[in-house]
């Protein structure tokens, strides 16, 4: 396997210092390829939806809370730092 030159290690270090910035928690969102939305932040992988259904699921947003709630105890948390 060839030594990387300067210019590919260059390129790398912006690529990773792009990366670092993401990782803030907060969510950032796109316009994919195909033309749904994807948000950054949530997971390892994008979650990828279509206009109509996000407009579906934030009509529901009220719904969603008061089930989260209502089984809170049986969902699986991560724990905090």
């Amino acid at each position: 396997m060839a030594e990387p030159t300067y210019e590919e290690l260059k390129a790398r270090l912006a690529e990773l210092e792009k990366q670092g910035t993401r990782r803030t928690g907060s969510l950032e969102f796109r316009v994919s390829e195909k033309g749904g939305v994807s948000v950054y932040g949530l997971g390892r992988f994008p979650v990828t939806l279509y206009y109509e259904q996000w407009v579906r699921l934030l009509e529901q947003a009220e719904k969603l809370r008061s089930f989260l709630e209502e089984n809170k105890a049986r969902l699986k948390m991560k724990e905090k730092p």
